[in-house]
């Protein structure tokens, strides 16, 4: 393998992608791949759809760039048309940007201007959840709770005020799942009161958890009791539905599955779906005109609402609609969450499957009956990833407890996925399950 003058997060060095299509994606070496996470929960229908190709490739022909201060494209337009067509009513304002840590940075700037702009000027904590992940620019840092991404970037921003994610997998009480969930929901109401609650402007969350928590999903009960809260005391309700959102979970936006309408939304990842970098904010009308009368939104990045990736967004929708994709989400992740239940049945130390959709997740432990985490020693959550690589499965795993501790493992492939791929995956997983076991002298 030739040096690289690139680095990223480590020095592990993989094989040079040759191409991809599809659920696939093979290396220079020939090697077949399953794209068992869809890269980071990024390329929704699949790889190389050529309907998305042809758009971006018209596109090419027209116009790649154009400054939104100097110019409309209809790309653009048309996508913003098209997602305030499928929002929650009222949210029907978009804004454009180029990724999800800059989708979740945006609302919570527009939510300060806004409470500005609204006499509510001593409005400025967001509340979020400890574990979480909004993003890796230092505005999202501060709302994200998972200490080694934000530990050492303390100084640098104002951390924000948190709330435990509801894990009632790991509670052991005597408490019905509708009762957790309002326990769970309740914490809001008391940090928001012991914050001061003219002081407290937002609380974001993701609906679906993403890489901090493994496809957390909260009691049913959590989600209005959280929406009644925020309401109660004004506080604006920020869904980040970077990765949930799209379509993943079987819905536009999994907040949808608990009919939640919040203030302002974050979409990215699968938005773009891997052909383009692209995101957005979705915003409530009423408060993007009080913003715009006050002098606008003081905010902006180089490629907002670029032609040539908004041309990639409305081509991904459009394909999504046509192949019914969020349907196919519902029925394979149906699949994949028996398969999953069908592992957690022979292999012990899988302690909790979950999720929603093709947003699944499932946690490995030393004792199921505790939830105690195995030893950190082993790092599961990396070497279980190379485990499935060795058999060409991708996998994408994150430390379970705020990062310090714990092992989950992310299985989220393309909406496309079919029934037999999926028993493909469950195969992989079975195999590399068996041999995590025989490495390390767990019990099946």
């Amino acid at each position: 393998m030739k040096t690289s003058n690139l680095f990223y997060q480590s020095r592990t060095r993989r094989p040079e992608v040759d191409r991809a299509e599809g659920i696939y994606i093979w290396g220079k070496d020939g090697a077949r791949y399953i794209d068992g996470s869809s890269g980071a929960m990024v390329s929704n229908i699949g790889h190389s759809n050529p309907n998305v190709l042809a758009a971006m490739k018209a596109q090419m022909d027209s116009a790649t760039f154009a400054y939104r201060l100097h110019f409309e494209n209809a790309p653009a337009e048309d996508l913003a048309t098209a997602i305030a067509e499928r929002a929650p009513e009222g949210l029907t304002k978009v804004f454009f940007v180029s990724g999800g840590s800059e989708a979740v940075e945006s609302c919570v700037k527009f939510a300060r201007q806004w409470a500005v702009a609204a006499g509510q000027g001593d409005r400025w904590k967001v509340i979020s959840r400890f574990p979480s992940y909004h993003g890796s620019t230092l505005g999202a840092l501060a709302i994200t709770g998972y200490g080694p991404l934000t530990n050492a970037f303390g100084p640098l921003y104002k951390d924000m005020p948190k709330i435990p994610a509801p894990t009632c997998y790991l509670d052991r009480d005597n408490l019905s799942d509708h009762d957790r969930g309002l326990k769970y929901a309740e914490m809001l109401r008391d940090e928001i009161i012991a914050q001061g609650p003219d002081t407290v402007l937002a609380f974001a969350m993701e609906p679906v958890g993403g890489a901090s928590t493994g496809a957390l999903v909260a009691p049913d009960s959590y989600y209005g009791r959280v929406r009644e809260i925020c309401d109660e005391f004004g506080v604006l309700l920020i869904m980040d539905e970077v990765m949930s959102g799209v379509g993943r979970t079987g819905a536009f936006l999994a907040s949808e599955h608990w009919n939640i309408r919040p203030d302002l939304v974050a979409v990215s990842k699968g938005f773009g779906a891997g052909y383009a970098p692209l995101g957005a904010m979705i915003a409530d009308k009423g408060m993007v005109d009080t913003v715009l009368d006050a002098g606008g939104f003081a905010h902006g990045h180089t490629y907002a609402g670029n032609p040539l990736a908004c041309s990639a967004g409305l081509a991904v929708l459009t394909e999504i609609d046509r192949l019914d994709l969020m349907a196919n989400a519902r029925a394979m992740g149906d699949v994949l969450m028996a398969g999953l239940r069908e592992l957690m049945d022979r292999y012990r130390f899988i302690g909790d499957v979950r999720g929603k959709g093709l947003l699944t997740a499932f946690e490995l432990v030393s004792d199921r009956d505790t939830m105690a985490p195995l030893p950190k020693a082993l790092n599961a959550y990396e070497r279980f990833v190379e485990i499935c690589y060795a058999r060409n499965l991708i996998t994408y795993s994150r430390r379970t407890r705020g990062g310090v501790e714990g092992d989950h493992f992310l299985i989220c492939p393309p909406m496309i996925v079919t029934e037999e791929q999926i028993h493909d995956i469950l195969n992989i997983l079975d195999d590399s399950l068996g041999a995590f076991a025989r490495e390390t002298g767990l019990e099946v």
